[in-house]
């Protein structure tokens, strides 16, 4: 049997309330990512049920996937939906959905919706972008940043890691705070050469004076991502004259929201701990475009 390793559970809730899911105006939306699709069912503003699921190889499928299991959480028939709006790396292969929003946007609205109006600065962190969003007080996007150069699929890289080591996903990052203090970080400049800097510090002790632990080396890697992950943060424009910090109104959304090893790195890097939820961060881009 070939296990996947690399893979978060597939996730799908019901939040469904007497009296909202026979009437007023109901959105879906599907934000369709290289790793994860998502589907929200919205109605006057409140979540009927969501799903999310892993995309595999055909986007459209993954997004008719995700439809109608959310659907289903929500109790509503497809008949019944005012419109349905995509999002996501693959939105533009949803021809079922009647428009497509931006990601930033989308992850703008539904942070503000899923941790509450004191998010100031967005931090998506998907399977393949890394993007931080600055937002005024009055709910709208003031700036924003991308991952650049070789930071994309840092998302996929942990995937990847996950399944040469064979450790599950959402075990490395636990696994990487038992160390008392973080060793060094390995490669920055690539996700490949990062994978590869890890996988040698199992078996080559000469790259470091003393050999590493488990933990150390899942440390190390994660500790790795953490920062290119704050570099894109620090690159925001400030929330006011000369002020470089984060006030305290931080949101992570996307699938390595839920990997605490890299969270809590870029919580102690910034020095302010991030707001908390009880939805699953990565629907924040499901739940916005329905919203928008």
């Amino acid at each position: 049997m070939n296990r996947d390793f690399g893979k978060w559970p597939q996730t799908r809730e019901s939040y469904n309330k007497v009296g909202k899911s026979g009437g007023g105006i109901t959105t879906v939306g599907i934000d369709v990512g290289t790793t994860g699709t998502q589907a929200a069912v919205m109605s006057d503003g409140e979540l009927l049920g969501y799903s999310n699921i892993h995309t595999g190889a055909d986007f459209k499928v993954a997004a008719q996937s995700a439809l109608d299991a959310a659907l289903e959480e929500a109790g509503i028939v497809r008949g019944n939906i005012s419109s349905v709006v995509a999002t996501g790396f693959g939105k533009e292969v949803v021809d079922f959905a009647e428009k497509t929003v931006d990601e930033v946007h989308a992850h703008a609205k539904g942070a503000r919706f899923m941790f509450g109006s004191d998010v100031r600065t967005v931090v998506d962190m998907g399977g393949q972008t890394i993007k931080a969003i600055r937002l005024f007080d009055w709910d709208r996007v003031r700036d924003f940043m991308l991952g650049d150069k070789c930071a994309t699929g840092l998302g996929r890289n942990i995937e990847i890691l996950c399944n040469l080591l064979h450790i599950d996903i959402t075990e490395i990052g636990p696994k990487s705070l038992e160390t008392q203090k973080d060793p060094e970080p390995v490669s920055t400049t690539c996700w490949a050469f990062a994978d590869t800097e890890t996988l040698g510090l199992f078996g080559r002790p000469e790259f470091k004076s003393e050999k590493l632990s488990e933990a150390e080396i899942y440390a190390s890697h994660l500790f790795a991502v953490a920062w290119r992950i704050t570099g894109v943060i620090g690159r925001l424009s400030p929330l006011d004259v000369g002020d470089m910090q984060i006030d305290g109104g931080l949101a992570f959304t996307g699938g390595l929201a839920n990997n605490p090893g890299i969270t809590r790195r870029i919580e102690r890097e910034l020095g302010v701990a991030a707001l908390t939820s009880q939805y699953d961060p990565t629907i924040a881009g499901a739940i916005g475009a329905a919203l928008l």
